[in-house]
């Protein structure tokens, strides 16, 4: 039975000091951005996330075969100081109460508890779920990339395909399909989960499962072409090199449903394989398709030049990252555009007459594996070893804090020595 507690509810909508109370809701890229920046001074300060960390998504890619350690890439919320340790909220948000400004939140650890928190200020940065598009087997088979959880889910069933190839009795077409690694999707996420699983294969599996190595086979489907926001000569560089790797392919087609063993293709082909890598597109999570705003065909809620909702009444409801759009332009959903929204929002409501908010891109980094990426810069476009310096290079300084900083070189150096870690618990 659902429980509201109403003491909670009173305790929450009563400042303890006299500031304006800002409420953010979610920890990625923007509403980490903005509780970063905000002055602290002017505002009472509220998280409301379902997780309790910063996730440095660009190396999440990295933690799907080892290469990098989850806690590597992962800062404590409350690490960044809060006036109250009551003021992070390990829940997710529900229902707006606009005329009210309320928000009601269900806590991620104990279902029946639904509470409400009162706001002055309310950014919403709950960023996007991965889309299934309505395909068939999508949600049931396939392995998302959004969340350490999925990465941790995608590790595990790569190292279980593996022990079972080797397992007696297995037959040699069984142990084929064990081994084929599709991943549907050809943007970044995709691409350079392929490149560490490719550096996986070469530098680890030909060294620990010698007779499996030959068996193993990467898919990487895409309806349209591959990494398509990067430079066109960037692009078939990509293409080239993955192409030239005689154990990963290029499939251009669209699945149609995906089965526990197996997917189909629009063309009619099945495909047998052991894993199912899902990273085709972002959705809207429930909590935004609730709200009672104007949103564009995506399902993003539409922002003003100073992300506030455009037809919200009060103006002081803010919406940032993969959630959110301007009603005039179009962003990339990227975590460079969330990062910069939240920079600005966090010291624009400081100021009594803010500027509006002026994107410009720093340019895109993508790993392609074997020490090679691309460097898709306003002012260059390169590739090869020195991109893949410049991209290590670049998340490094990027990590959210000096642990992050020192902890990401080490797990690099440990794997480039000794090897990924392939234990299962």
């Amino acid at each position: 039975m659902v429980r509201v507690s109403t003491y909670l509810s009173f305790h929450l909508t009563n400042h303890v000091h006299d500031l304006q109370k800002l409420v953010i809701l979610g920890t990625g890229w923007g509403g980490y951005s903005v509780l970063k920046n905000v002055d602290k001074r002017k505002f009472d300060v509220v998280v409301v996330s379902p997780r309790n960390h910063f996730l440095f998504t660009p190396l999440l890619a990295s933690t799907t075969v080892g290469t990098l350690e989850f806690r590597s890439i992962i800062e404590p919320v409350r690490n960044y100081g809060f006036r109250d340790e009551h003021h992070f909220h390990l829940s997710k948000a529900i229902h707006l109460d606009m005329p009210n400004q309320a928000l009601r939140c269900q806590s991620e650890l104990d279902a029946t508890m639904i509470y409400n928190i009162s706001y002055d200020k309310l950014v919403v940065a709950v960023g996007a779920v991965a889309n299934s598009f309505g395909i068939p087997g999508v949600e049931e088979h396939a392995f998302y990339l959004k969340e350490v959880s999925d990465a941790r889910k995608i590790r595990d069933r790569i190292l279980l395909n593996f022990e079972l190839a080797t397992q007696p009795g297995i037959t040699a077409e069984e142990k084929r399909r064990l081994l084929h690694v599709v991943i549907v999707g050809g943007g970044p996420t995709g691409v350079e989960f392929g490149a560490e699983f490719y550096d996986f294969l070469k530098q680890d599996v030909s060294r620990l499962y010698k007779d499996e190595q030959r068996m193993v086979k990467v898919t990487l489907i895409e309806a349209q072409q591959i990494l398509s926001s990067f430079d066109s000569n960037l692009r078939k560089y990509a293409e080239k090199k993955m192409q030239q790797r005689q154990q990963m392919h290029i499939l251009q087609d669209n699945v149609i449903e995906v089965k526990e063993d197996s997917l189909t293709l629009k063309s009619g082909k099945s495909i047998p394989c052991g894993i199912v890598v899902w990273s085709a597109g972002v959705a809207a999570r429930p909590f935004v398709k609730n709200m009672n705003f104007q949103k564009n065909h995506q399902g993003q809620l539409l922002v003003d030049d100073f992300l506030r909702i455009v037809d919200e009444p009060n103006s002081n409801v803010y919406a940032l990252g993969d959630c959110a759009q301007f009603y005039k332009d179009s962003l990339p959903c990227t975590a460079q555009v969330a990062e910069k929204q939240g920079r600005y929002l966090g010291r624009a409501l400081s100021q009594d007459d803010p500027k509006p908010f002026i994107f410009k891109s720093s340019g895109m980094l993508a790993y392609i594996g074997d020490y090679k990426a691309l460097t898709d810069l306003p002012l260059a476009k390169t590739q090869g070893f020195g991109s893949w310096l410049l991209w290590r290079s670049a998340y490094t300084t990027k990590l959210g804090s000096w642990r992050l900083r020192m902890q990401v070189p080490l797990d690099w150096m440990k794997t480039y020595f000794f090897g990924r870690d392939t234990s299962r618990f």
